[in-house]
């Protein structure tokens, strides 16, 4: 396939050069560890900003994407929003961003995505689906989403499954509770939209061009609560746009339908009343809420577009406990 060619550890690195030449006008910290990891800080210790989580959306990407920030409306409601878009989505998001490592030991826990998940192949039957393979081991760049850094030994765990010598790992922290981890998360959006799209039986390698949006919602200093609010900017305020290749328009009218996180039978609450009916357990979240609000999926074999859901101003509202002048 055409995305053989492509290297996003590759393509990546250079974007995470900005950062790291002139860490100060983004408002991070790069550290280097004894081990020879290099950790590049957006909001642990460092400030990071709305740059820094634009920068690291595009990492994400695997340089296989664009990432811009701009505001838009949703209801009476204005919020800074990440607008994102691809000519590779199904290597940008399912080959790259899409946060399917799980870096577990009794000590640390975090998820992790970014480039360096085509190395270790994390998940690998999700490489076996788009046919995906990177070769290039000059720098392998993850992405943890995580309030603390990884001890030396996960350094190592991760290094070791990528096949690399850990001076050429490159570790990005962005913590939920951050502006930066704000931004990357809501740029997530067309990940959130094709995975979904895959999980219903569409084969991401029909999809051709992708674009969406979502809000980015405002930090909460709570980890619980600033999840819950990222999860909210998809849920009910994301919007995704696919153009697919695909021969059975039958079946992609029905597979659009369910697309959508209003198929849920748990939509309608913010994310983190949800989260507590399910006793602060993900497993016991239904499945089909992790989806954008709206999506779009235009078929060019016949011209024809389908659409599903809408935007929910009135719970990204209650997700961030707004209070209105005149109690409204």
């Amino acid at each position: 396939m055409n995305g053989q060619k492509i290297s996003v550890n590759r393509l990546a690195s250079k974007i995470l050069e900005r950062l790291m030449k002139t860490p100060e006008i983004y408002g991070v910290q790069i550290e280097k560890t004894p081990y020879g990891a290099t950790f590049v800080d957006c909001g642990v210790k460092a400030q990071g900003g709305f740059e820094a989580g634009r920068i690291v959306t595009e990492i994400c990407l695997g340089g296989c994407g664009k990432a811009e920030i701009t505001a838009k409306t949703y209801g009476d409601l204005t919020l800074p929003t990440v607008f994102v878009y691809t000519d590779h989505p199904t290597i940008a998001t399912l080959g790259s961003q899409f946060a399917g490592w799980q870096i577990k030991t009794p000590e640390y826990f975090a998820i992790g995505s970014g480039p360096a998940r085509a190395l270790a192949l994390k998940p690998k039957e999700v490489y076996q689906q788009i046919g995906y393979e990177e070769h290039w081991r000059e720098k392998a760049i993850v992405v943890l989403e995580t309030s603390s850094y990884p001890p030396e030994h996960v350094l190592q765990k991760i290094a070791d499954d990528c096949w690399i010598s850990s001076r050429n790992l490159f570790v990005v922290i962005v913590p939920t509770e951050s502006l930066a981890g704000s931004v990357q998360v809501s740029g997530r959006i067309v990940e959130t939209g094709i995975h979904k799209l895959l999980k219903l039986g569409l084969d991401p390698n029909t999809v051709k061009y992708a674009w969406g949006y979502a809000p980015i919602m405002p930090t909460h200093p709570k980890f619980v609560k600033a999840m819950g609010r990222t999860n909210d900017a998809i849920l009910y305020g994301g919007t995704a746009h696919y153009i697919v290749e695909y021969h059975d328009e039958k079946a992609l009218e029905q597979i659009v339908a369910k697309a959508v996180s209003e198929a849920s039978e748990s939509y309608g609450k913010p994310f983190i009343e949800i989260f507590k009916e399910a006793s602060y357990d993900f497993y016991k979240i239904d499945p089909n809420l992790f989806a954008p609000a709206s999506i779009t999926v235009s078929n060019v074999k016949t011209g024809k577009t389908f659409h599903a859901g809408k935007i929910n101003p009135e719970v990204l509202k209650k997700s961030l406990e707004l209070t209105l002048k005149g109690g409204s």
